[in-house]
């Protein structure tokens, strides 16, 4: 009998580990043949993107090679970016890949399908705001981060020859636009132990802005307070109730307010499904292009298609909002979707209902601290933590996320070979 065709679209916090305990349960015995599609050729955990952007780690060496992770745990990967899907034939279509001159590489392509997995993730949503497109950047995609990185080393080069003042505008004041804020402020700081000699935080001018009347407005006050408290203690100027109304060049066009002024703008607010989903008319899908899913995590009114992170609404029987756009979220998505395949796959059984269990936020404020909040088992319960501790539980959520990819002893290998790294290379990525 042939193998089930399994397709995943989307690499990421739940595409990447779902195909990895497919490989290994259902690719390796030859009952499915797993297909990982991504427009990238390497994955870099997304919540580190804002380290990417200021070459606190490098990720070259941070990257999972797609490729190479396929052999080893037996998948196949399909380079590409989706355009289309067809329910009725059951086939997906890919874009053209081209090169960085604009030659192509790959042609247009179908995939068919047995079951699909859509795992795309989510990007910025700039509320049509205008100019924000033209004049600011974004931490969507690793290519983004480095960027990003780019023009901000080019800036504090400038500011040290020049001795000018350095300064940052984010709007979001969710956990990326925080830990942006403060991931800068460490950036300064050690760059002056790299050549920037007359560089100094005392130059640096952050500004975060948030639309809401405090910042992580999704987490509790106390997580919120406390983390305002840290990023003005470090020199950050926090703007709440502060609505950007344009972008121009340099400047955030505020309502109601002074326009802030900066060499870098950055927006890191909202939270939408990519475009494509959008476009996907045979997909139930809600205003901000979310595929509208079952208790299953099946597409709504679709057998045969799954969807799971940032890009599925889900709200389960009983709740009232749907779950948040979080990469824990996207994780028990991929562990219950691999668990439903192999119910349905191995033992003919039925799938069973998704159950989400907040384990908790946690927020970097690089290496000065880290603020959130931990879910008890007990009904009500949760814990504030803070400072060396919340730091040490914020690193560990990566190494559960390698973990997942390698296995331990692989991820063990990882942390020592990191550490063997921080001895012959720069503490920070500066070109």
């Amino acid at each position: 009998m042939a193998a089930v065709k399994i397709v995943v679209v989307g690499g990421g916090a739940g595409g990447l580990p779902l195909v990895t305990r497919l490989g290994k349960t259902l690719g390796k015995h030859h009952i499915a043949d797993i297909t990982l599609v991504d427009s990238s050729s390497t994955h870099v955990w997304k919540p580190r993107y804002h380290e990417v952007a200021t070459g606190a780690i490098d990720a070259d060496l941070d990257a999972l090679d797609y490729r190479g992770h396929a052999r080893l745990n037996h998948y196949r990967f399909e380079p590409g970016t989706l355009m289309a899907v067809d329910p009725a034939a059951q086939q997906i279509t890919l874009a053209q890949v081209r090169d960085a001159e604009g030659h192509e590489v790959l042609p247009e392509r179908a995939l068919s399908y047995d079951y699909l997995v859509l795992s795309i993730g989510s990007c910025s949503n700039d509320f049509n705001t205008p100019g924000v497109r033209d004049h600011a950047l974004f931490l969507d995609s690793r290519q983004q981060a480095e960027r990003f990185r780019e023009k901000f080393l080019n800036a504090c080069l400038h500011a040290n020859h020049a001795s000018d003042p350095l300064s940052v505008a984010i709007v979001g004041g969710g956990a990326t636009g925080v830990e942006l804020a403060a991931e800068i402020h460490h950036a300064v700081s050690m760059l002056k132990l790299y050549g920037h000699e007359h560089l100094d935080r005392k130059q640096l001018t952050v500004h975060l802005i948030e639309a809401a009347p405090r910042i992580l407005p999704v987490l509790s006050e106390r997580v919120s307070r406390a983390a305002h408290q840290r990023l003005e203690g470090l020199g950050v100027k926090v703007h709440v109730d502060t609505m950007v109304e344009r972008a121009e060049p340099g400047t955030f066009v505020v309502r109601d307010g002074d326009d802030i002024t900066a060499d870098l703008l950055v927006w890191a607010a909202g939270v939408k499904a990519p475009a494509v989903l959008g476009e996907l008319t045979t997909l139930e899908r809600n205003r901000i292009n979310q595929i509208v899913v079952d208790p299953t995590l099946r597409a709504r009114n679709q057998e045969r298609i799954f969807v799971i992170g940032d890009c599925a609404a889900c709200t389960l029987p009983g709740k009232d909002r749907p779950i948040p756009p979080r990469a824990q979220a996207a994780q028990q998505m991929a562990h219950h979707t691999a668990r439903n395949f192999e119910r349905l796959l191995l033992r003919d059984k039925p799938l069973q209902d998704f159950r989400y269990r907040d384990h908790g936020s946690l927020v970097s404020l690089s290496q000065y601290s880290s603020v959130g909040m931990l879910m008890g088992n007990l009904k009500g319960g949760n814990f504030f933590v803070e400072g060396w501790m919340a730091r040490m539980m914020y690193i560990s959520l990566y190494r559960l996320h390698q973990a997942a990819l390698y296995g331990w002893p692989r991820t063990l290998m990882l942390l020592v070979a990191g550490r063997f790294n921080r001895l012959v290379r720069p503490r920070l990525k500066l070109h």
